[in-house]
């Protein structure tokens, strides 16, 4: 299902903010493909991850061992910045405000999540528009599937790992279902792509 990267679907865009969703297996997806990033890397990365209660503290910490990107637990009212990445915390549904400020929430869980990725997909694509690249990832449920229709709605680019390599294929076909993402690739291809957006 993977498709060649497109250079012609980057050529002259820019992109203010990328933000990731993932579930089931997301831990070691995330590790595939994050440590390549560099320090420079031009615009923040906003990750939604589902893990165990109790284990979300400890994911910037374990990136941060792995990452040259800044890593740290999004806060409310934190600025976005460029060259971090930003784990959605335990027990709070993240948001995207204008002028690229975080916001955090205590709302009804979403497809029992909280945090949940259609949230954080959502308000995002609100106020980056055409400048916004989102990416899910394996997972067990529907959530981050909205989401990502919503940044395609919005004009920005949709990613879905291949769900024949997933290791858990159900996220990625619903996002697919629900509506078709740009580019279909695999974790190898995703991690190519990110640093092609460095050099857009």
């Amino acid at each position: 299902m993977s498709e060649p990267l497109p250079q012609a679907l980057l050529a002259g865009r820019t992109f203010d903010a990328v933000v990731i969703g993932a579930s089931a297996g997301g831990v070691n997806a995330l590790l595939d493909i994050l440590p390549a990033l560099p320090k420079s890397f031009p615009c923040p990365v906003i990750v939604v991850l589902h893990v165990m209660k109790g284990r979300q503290n400890q994911l910037a910490e374990v990136f941060q061992q792995r990452l040259a990107l800044r890593v740290v637990e999004a806060g409310d009212k934190d600025e976005l910045k460029a060259g971090t990445l930003y784990f959605a915390p335990s027990g709070y549904h993240l948001s995207v405000e204008e002028g690229g400020v975080l916001s955090l929430s205590v709302e009804e869980p979403v497809h029992f999540a909280r945090p949940a990725i259609d949230i954080t997909m959502q308000s995002a694509a609100d106020v980056y528009g055409p400048f916004l690249a989102g990416f899910l990832l394996t997972g067990a449920n529907q959530d981050g599937a909205a989401g990502l229709a919503a940044i395609g709605a919005a004009g920005g680019l949709t990613v879905v790992q291949d769900p024949a390599e997933a290791q858990v294929g159900v996220m990625p076909n619903e996002a697919i279902r629900l509506r078709q993402p740009d580019l279909v690739l695999t974790l190898k291809e995703i991690r190519s792509l990110l640093l092609m957006l460095e050099n857009e």
